[in-house]
């Protein structure tokens, strides 16, 4: 069953995965358009593609572009969102767990293209001159290779085109900084032990028995070979030694030069016949050095190098070791390939625009930088630090009234706030004026580059475009005015833009915004929310009920017990799960409680009880909020949130604490200690199996039950 299950959930990757990339492939790449043959089907943008055969020229381009630019615009496509419906962004989500969500995705989720598009202003045309480019990209993790291997396996049944070699062949890999890291430190060492044998590996080799005929053979004839060859570069320079040197190489022993030292290069031994050949070295030559190196096809190199003396060895140790660090950090460097645009951004510092954009910084920060903190607070901090300067077109769109009243409260997608907003470049053949709408050119050389209508979204070279133009032309209508200001402005500084800087949602209905610079989360004004605002200590969380339950009936079982207005609101999360807000914490407890009391019983006041449609079936648990939170931490992803919640192995039935997160955690003495004198005496009423087989149920037992409810409802009604 559990095999089945990871099958399950790993072929819903592979094919979010794919159908991703499908999307991606389907769009094609096609030959440059210009403004008149894009017509009225809308414009077109040169997008340069970078793939692993120009990211060099690339990047070096890129530097001096993001040098000059007034801001730079990027966006990422991913493989996918949520790895379950549950895990989408709720109104019922605390700020610590729409943070887990969104840590969840970027860690599930895998990068495919990245787009950076950096924006000048030219007061000479008085337009912006936009750089786009986009580019495949993939993570040098072995895992990603496994997932892609699959991915063309069902791309070549379907006989679609190799995602493999587009992707991977094409595409480039990365590294981030704390792979890097890890990298040099496990690798460091190694090449470090092994580029020449140290003194502590002879002691080991001091062990390797001797005992086989063969063994004992190879050791003689090693050993008189070495003495040739060493007699050989003794003799004095009037002696013609070439000739002896020719008939000492062979296909297994090549005299060459190491370090400006004769050497013999070991060609065609196993591992146990090198061991016994430093055995060797060690008893019977001071002056011969056994040295292992990294070749340029990243094979190793086995010699044996003559030195003259106890300090040319000690010098050519440092020199092989010096070589092996080099070599070691070069390797590392070259692996780090994309991450260099990324540290490209951080390192000048530039505004960075984005759409909607904190999931595309977690990526950034996930894949490019290190694993994500465990808080939101951490994470703002340090994002703040790598990009100081961040502003969100989402919040710009929905910041200004004067926008919304231009795009006369349309959808504030990206596509549509670039039709409606950037006219004159989505549509160039069209005759805006130029009085209110922003000139965009775009520069791009003909080879390697292709073109993408207004309509092809979600490829990440012109989504990051469409960014900058919105991005442009909302700075248009704040008042910006580009002319005016100096080549050398600094967009952060100036007054009508400063406000909406470092300002981000963290999720599309939170109600809220983030502020990059200080960490902080506060609402946002004017959002109009579905549900009435949550109180997240008078909210109960109930998995595992029947799925033909509805709202209304949730609603009505519960307030049957605690009363008409016990239920301020009820947000399903699927079809067996709900979050339900009560009018006091107190409830809270009281339905727990009442819950747990009722599961344990078997008899009439549980059959006929308001809360048995809830319970039926038996599966039903109940938790508090911070229930909620520990199930939305674990690294499962269950499809039915009922089953992550057993997945992650959490009954919570008497979680009691439904106070102030910073109250002290409840126990089970507690629980005990807070059952009323009503609830206890429903306890009483449990029959003995036994008993109950004798007698049965009388009607004096049935009121007596009923009346024990009905004491415990009119107590808590009092109290309400």
């Amino acid at each position: 069953m559990m095999m089945t299950t990871r099958r399950r959930s790993e072929w819903r990757l592979v094919w979010a995965c794919s159908r991703t990339l499908t999307l991606t492939l389907t769009l094609g790449p096609s030959r440059p358009i210009s403004s008149g043959e894009a017509g009225g089907s809308g414009g077109g943008a040169a997008v340069k593609k970078v793939t692993r055969w120009n990211f060099a020229e690339a990047l070096e381009g890129l530097r001096a572009r993001v040098r000059e630019a007034d801001f730079v615009a990027v966006d990422l496509e991913m493989t996918g969102v949520t790895t379950a419906p549950w895990r989408d962004a709720f109104e019922f989500d605390r700020p610590d767990v729409r943070y887990l969500k969104l840590r969840d995705s970027a860690r599930s989720f895998a990068v495919v293209q990245l787009g950076v598009c950096p924006f000048r202003f030219h007061a000479a045309t008085s337009s912006f001159r936009a750089h786009p480019s986009g580019s495949r990209v993939h993570s040098c993790s072995a895992s990603i290779h496994r997932i892609l291997l699959c991915i063309c396996k069902i791309h070549r049944i379907l006989k679609l085109p190799s995602i493999y070699s587009i992707w991977v062949i094409s595409g480039i890999s990365y590294l981030s900084r704390a792979q890097e890291i890890e990298a040099l430190r496990k690798l460091r060492p190694q090449y470090e032990d092994s580029s020449a044998a140290p003194s502590h590996t002879f002691e080991e080799l001091g062990d390797i028995p001797i005992v086989s005929t063969a063994d004992l053979l190879f050791t003689e004839r090693m050993k008189n070979r070495f003495t040739e060859w060493r007699e050989g570069i003794l003799r004095s320079p009037s002696e013609d030694s070439s000739e002896e040197s020719l008939k000492f190489s062979t296909v297994q022993f090549q005299t060459v030069f190491f370090k400006m030292r004769p050497a013999i290069m070991l060609n065609g031994f196993s591992s146990h016949q090198l061991k016994l050949i430093q055995l060797i070295l060690r008893k019977h030559f001071k002056d011969l050095l056994y040295v292992r190196t990294v070749g340029e096809d990243g094979t190793w190199q086995k010699r044996v190098v003559y030195t003259d003396s106890e300090e040319d060895k000690a010098s050519l140790l440092k020199e092989v070791q010096e070589d092996a660090t080099r070599s070691t950090v070069s390797r590392v460097r070259s692996a780090v390939g994309f991450r260099h645009v990324i540290d490209l951004l951080a390192s000048e510092q530039k505004l960075i625009v984005g759409h909607n954009c904190l999931l595309d910084i977690a990526h950034i920060y996930n894949k490019f930088i290190g694993p994500l903190p465990s808080s939101m607070a951490e994470f703002v901090l340090a994002v703040h630090d790598i990009f100081p300067y961040v502003v969100d077109t989402k919040h710009l769109l929905n910041s200004s009234q004067g926008i919304q009243y231009f795009m006369k409260k349309k959808s504030k997608s990206l596509s549509s706030a670039f039709s409606l907003l950037c006219p004159a470049v989505s549509s160039p053949s069209k005759n805006f004026g130029t009085s209110s709408h922003v000139k965009v050119e775009v520069e791009s050389d003909e080879a390697g580059s292709s073109c993408f209508s207004s309509g092809a979204k979600h490829e990440a070279g012109y989504d990051a475009f469409m960014t900058g133009c919105v991005f442009a032309q909302i700075c248009c209508h704040l008042g910006v005015n580009f002319e005016l200001l100096s080549p050398s402005a600094n967009l952060t500084k100036i007054d009508r833009l400063a406000p909406y800087i470092n300002l981000l949602y963290p999720a599309w209905n939170s109600g809220t915004v983030i502020n990059l610079s200080t960490g902080t989360e506060k609402p946002e004004p004017g959002y109009k929310r579905n549900y009435p605002p949550v109180v997240f200590s008078k909210v109960t969380l109930v998995w595992g009920f029947p799925s033909k339950l509805k709202p209304k009936d949730l609603k009505e079982s519960i307030c049957k017990v605690f009363g008409p207005d016990s239920v301020t609101s009820i947000f399903f999360i699927d079809s067996t799960a709900a979050l339900i807000q009560l009018s006091k914490e107190e409830f809270v407890n009281d339905f727990l409680l009442l819950k747990d009391t009722l599961e344990r019983k078997d008899d009439a006041i549980s059959v006929l009880h308001p809360l048995s449609v809830l319970l039926e079936g038996g599966n039903t648990r109940a938790g508090n909020y911070d229930t909620y939170r520990d199930i939305c931490a674990a690294s499962a992803s269950k499809f039915l949130f009922a089953d992550q919640a057993d997945a992650v192995g959490t009954t919570c039935k008497r979680k009691l604490d439904f106070g102030s997160r910073d109250s002290a955690g409840s126990s089970e003495t507690t629980e005990v200690e807070t059952i009323s004198p009503d609830v206890k005496r429903l306890e009483g009423l449990k029959p003995d199996p036994k008993k109950q087989s004798s007698r049965p149920l009388s009607c004096e037992d049935i009121l007596d039950s009923l009346y024990a409810s009905k004491s415990l409802l009119g107590k808590r009604m009092r109290s309400a």
